[in-house]
């Protein structure tokens, strides 16, 4: 027994208890904590990541068709063409000689006959002004007694494009320039927000944008793309409709015809034939002239109308405009170089002992074509080398090129009583 006592004390050195380690709560919540934090720093990086690339992982797995519009241009008719001749150029069917001389009956019209032919003109007009929308600029600030205060300007707008994702609005950029807000109201009276996409420095019109998923079904089923038609064959005479807001107020439809035409007035870098009317307007008019056929042959700017005809409708001819209005809508900016220019033909370079040529009438400040040392009274006669002869050729030469672009132009200039060859780089620019 001793000796087994002994054996067992001999060996109580190696007994213990094995215990649970006490729990740190502390240290717990600070690995906790630390885990969140990794994981709301990886949310975020992850996000950031995700929203970069995006666009390109769309666009690579998705790509999209390009959001753009086309217009189609009319040609130039040729000297002595005339809307008479364009119908006859299409044939029609030579109808059977009658066997019998036909009965002509004559009747006097009446009054209601009168009313008749009115109420199809507005008729006209009416399903013209589904294409109508009213264009809302908002400007805010303070008066001289730091009140805030906020001012409406308004003006017709044309809906001339749908290019997918949304409509294009055609209307002028003094609306809107320097509004904080941009607001469109269609027919039906619904008021959806907008936004300015491009606009011409030189003419003044600007595009601007509404998404198609911000405008009701209902609404879309109520408006309509306007049709841009040819006015090259407008004449003295012919019978057109003033919609938009001529007079002031939205949606109205005046009658009237063409009353004259000019096709020499200069503007920036372009001439543009000026169509004059019968039809009274304001001076602060806008909206559009449509034929017949309910397409739009001209856009009413009052600005390039004479002091002695600003109580009639001026318009510019729709036909020149395409170009500007399909580059616009494709968020391209108009070049700019800024000359006033007029052809020199044969018989004024007879006269005036002058090159034919290009004439420089005068050179916008601070233009591109100041800083290349262009000058009033210089005969252009080359474009990068090739030969331009009228205002036409040198328009198509410059909307040709992109903002940022030298172009060489060459001038014939007056040193004593010769002209002297002289070349130009100039900067294409674009006119804010």
């Amino acid at each position: 027994m001793k000796q087994q006592e002994k054996k067992e004390q001999e060996f109580d050195f190696i007994k213990e208890k094995i215990k649970d380690k006490p729990i740190n709560r502390r240290r717990l919540l600070v690995r906790a904590g630390y885990n969140l934090l990794c994981a709301v720093i990886f949310g975020i990086v992850a996000c950031f990541v995700i929203v970069l690339l995006k666009p390109y992982l769309e666009g690579w797995l998705y790509p999209e068709e390009k959001s753009t519009i086309s217009i189609p241009k009319d040609d130039i008719p040729q000297d002595g063409e005339s809307q008479e001749q364009e119908a006859e150029a299409t044939p029609s069917p030579v109808p059977a000689e009658p066997e019998t001389e036909p009965v002509v009956v004559q009747a006097e019209l009446e009054i209601e006959d009168y009313q008749e032919l009115q109420n199809k003109l507005y008729e006209i007009g009416k399903e013209a002004n589904k294409s109508i929308v009213t264009v809302t600029g908002v400007t805010s600030g303070m008066d001289w007694f730091n009140t805030p205060y906020e001012n409406e300007n308004r003006a017709a707008g044309i809906v001339i494009g749908n290019n997918g994702q949304e409509l294009l609005i055609l209307t002028e950029i003094k609306v809107i320039k320097d509004a904080q807000a941009i607001s469109i109201t269609f027919i039906d009276e619904t008021v959806v927000s907008a936004f300015l996409r491009k606009y011409d420095g030189n003419t003044g019109i600007a595009i601007i944008n509404v998404p198609l998923t911000e405008i009701p079904k209902e609404t879309m089923e109520h408006i309509a793309v306007a049709s841009l038609g040819n006015s090259y064959m407008i004449q003295q005479g012919t019978t057109v409709l003033a919609i938009g807001s001529p007079l002031g107020a939205n949606y109205s439809i005046l009658c009237g015809t063409i009353t004259s035409f000019q096709n020499e007035v200069s503007t920036i870098d372009k001439n543009y034939t000026i169509f004059t009317t019968d039809i009274v307007g304001s001076a602060n008019g806008s909206g559009v002239l449509i034929n017949l056929k309910g397409e739009i042959v001209g856009l009413v700017l009052q600005g390039y109308s004479s002091q002695s005809d600003r109580n009639t409708i001026t318009a510019l001819s729709i036909s020149e405009l395409k170009q500007i209005i399909e580059d616009l809508s494709n968020n391209r900016d108009v070049p700019y170089v800024g000359l006033r220019l007029s052809t020199v033909t044969d018989d004024i370079a007879g006269e005036y002992s002058i090159p034919k040529g290009v004439y420089i009438k005068s050179v916008e400040l601070d233009s591109p074509a100041m800083a290349a040392g262009l000058q009033e009274a210089d005969v252009i006669v080359r474009i990068n080398g090739e030969e331009v002869a009228t205002v036409e050729q040198y328009n198509q030469k410059i909307y040709a090129l992109n903002p940022e672009d030298t172009v060489t132009v060459t001038v014939k200039r007056q040193n004593g009583e010769e002209y002297a060859d002289l070349e130009c780089a100039v900067v294409v620019g674009v006119l804010k």
